[in-house]
């Protein structure tokens, strides 16, 4: 029998989807389960955005041009420059979600066996996506004692060898929720700059910021432009995750030139999802304001919420909308299956996403879940309950 590739069977499983079949279980025996596992938010498309396709008038579903519609990028590098990005529409690839973003700048920057950077944890795909890049994953370690912010430079120093291409962040984090401050990422770029490495910024959560603070973006860094490269996508700015569509911004022509390279390899992005993109442009600002208020209101909730449970301890989050919260159990993944498999509190459950599956490191976040707060408040409450309720089983 014919062998699968090494690269395949080395591929890790999402920690957000590989718990899917115990909770189809859960539900199919009646029980109620609340996903506080995935970054989905309950939040409505812009009507804008749906308008869009609904009332289109397509006779031939043609290709667009591989960099995505000439008109969609226009608007877009408009869009940044609004919000005091100095991106041009020929720093933009349009790309199927920020996914193949990714993909496209490692693929672009990096050759096999070549290595990058990454603060941990981080989004659980970066693995995967390096994984099918062929490229090494180094982990520098941020920690919940402190709130995960920017490991010591040094730490990241010590880890660079002839092999380092990239570092990575994401800004605000999944799933920390953490938002670098202008002056880590001045301390990032002094780093690239001095090792001659580029700086991959995802960027995707930039607009749920709160408390006051901004979010501040490796575009904006005087004298790295030709190491800057961000990836941004519509998932959940226009909560539009299933339209899939991303890109990748960069002023180094090279890059940008390679990466279209691969983006004609694949043909074109979706050409549906490029025009509810496009439209989405248009969303007004009231739009957004009403979103971060509400994304707050829940974070303040879900905190609140956990900061009564003995044992948990939490990092409140900056931006995004998730946090990683250590449980008084020992190994995180046996918890959550059993929260599906053998537990519910009056016919609930709920599904969270261990840890240590965004994480390299091995044995580190054990004791870890992710919780996406993109439920409502009374939902989050109960979740709460129900999680403080298992644990005392559990744990019994």
């Amino acid at each position: 029998m014919p062998k699968i590739s090494k690269k395949g069977q080395q591929m890790p499983e999402s920690p957000i989807r590989k718990l899917v079949p115990y909770s189809e279980i859960a539900k199919k025996r009646g029980t109620k389960v609340y996903h506080l596992n995935i970054g989905q938010p309950d939040i409505k498309t812009p009507e804008v955005a749906m308008n869009s396709i609904k009332n289109i008038d397509i006779k031939v579903l043609e290709y667009s041009h591989s960099a995505g519609f000439e008109s969609y990028r226009r608007k877009l590098s408009e869009y940044y420059q609004k919000h005091n990005l100095p991106i041009n529409i020929e720093d933009i690839i349009i790309t199927t979600g920020g996914s193949e973003a990714l993909l496209f700048a490692m693929g672009s920057t990096m050759d096999t066996d070549d290595e990058i950077i990454i603060p941990e944890p981080f989004y659980a795909n970066y693995n995967g996506f390096s994984t099918a890049s062929g490229v090494k994953v180094v982990p520098v370690i941020s920690t919940i004692d402190e709130g995960f912010a920017l490991p010591p430079i040094a730490d990241f120093e010590k880890l660079i060898t002839p092999k380092t291409k990239a570092i990575l962040i994401c800004n605000p984090g999944n799933p920390t929720g953490y938002l670098y401050s202008k002056e880590e990422i001045f301390q990032l770029a002094e780093l690239v700059k001095k090792h001659d490495l580029f700086l991959i910024a995802d960027e995707v959560y930039r607009e749920f910021i709160y408390d006051g603070d901004k979010h501040f973006s490796v575009m904006n860094v005087p004298g790295i432009e030709q190491h800057a490269i961000m990836i941004d996508s519509v998932s959940k700015r226009y909560s539009m995750c299933g339209a899939r569509i991303g890109c990748i911004v960069s002023k180094n022509k090279e890059v940008m030139a390679a990466a279209m390279k691969f983006a004609q390899a694949r043909l074109s992005p979706p050409t549906f999802a490029q025009i509810a993109s496009e439209a989405a442009l248009e969303t007004p600002q009231s739009y957004f304001d009403e979103v971060i208020t509400e994304y707050k209101d829940r974070r303040d909730t879900l905190i609140a919420e956990l900061n009564q449970i003995d044992g948990v301890k939490v990092a409140t989050p900056k931006g995004a909308f998730y946090c990683i919260a250590k449980l008084p159990v020992k190994n995180a993944d046996d918890f959550a299956q059993w929260l599906l498999e053998s537990y519910d509190f009056n016919g609930e459950t709920v599904m969270v996403a261990p840890a240590a599956g965004f994480y390299s490191s091995p044995y580190v976040g054990l004791d870890e879940v992710r919780i996406a707060y993109v439920l409502k408040k009374e939902d989050l409450i109960k979740s709460v309950r129900i999680l403080k309720e298992a644990l005392k089983v559990y744990n019994q």
